[in-house]
């Protein structure tokens, strides 16, 4: 099984990449932090993390001097979590990770995007 999910990481400056006042878990409000999106895999045998994405709002994508202080490629691009999830998944495909199920919490499983269904491993 995989399992998709979002933490946030408080910080108090806002130089880190994609710091800014956002809504986190972590805290249960909105706080300054970064968010990531991470991918589990879970056997009989164990669980380990296996992927992750920073995820980058546009306060961030959209400002070139920004990036450029924090060193982030003009070829990032804004996508949202479920986007970032779904490329993590299609990466597990390709490396052939066994799973039948992938869990996701509201964020993931009420985005149009994944309407469509995520990708699938045999």
């Amino acid at each position: 099984m995989l399992t998709v999910d979002e933490t946030g990481f408080i910080k108090k400056g806002t130089r880190s990449a994609g710091v800014q006042r956002q809504y986190t878990g972590t805290s249960g409000k909105i706080d300054n932090c970064q968010l990531g999106v991470f991918l589990a895999y879970a056997s009989p045998r164990g669980r380990a993390l296996i992927d992750r994405e920073l995820y980058l709002p546009t306060s961030w994508t959209e400002d070139p001097a920004r990036r450029a202080d924090a060193r982030i490629s003009e070829e990032v691009v804004f996508r949202t979590m479920p986007a970032l999830a779904r490329a993590m998944l299609e990466r597990a495909v390709a490396a052939k990770v066994p799973f039948r199920w992938v869990t996701g919490d509201e964020v993931y499983g009420q985005d149009p995007s994944c309407a469509a269904g995520w990708p699938t491993s045999t």
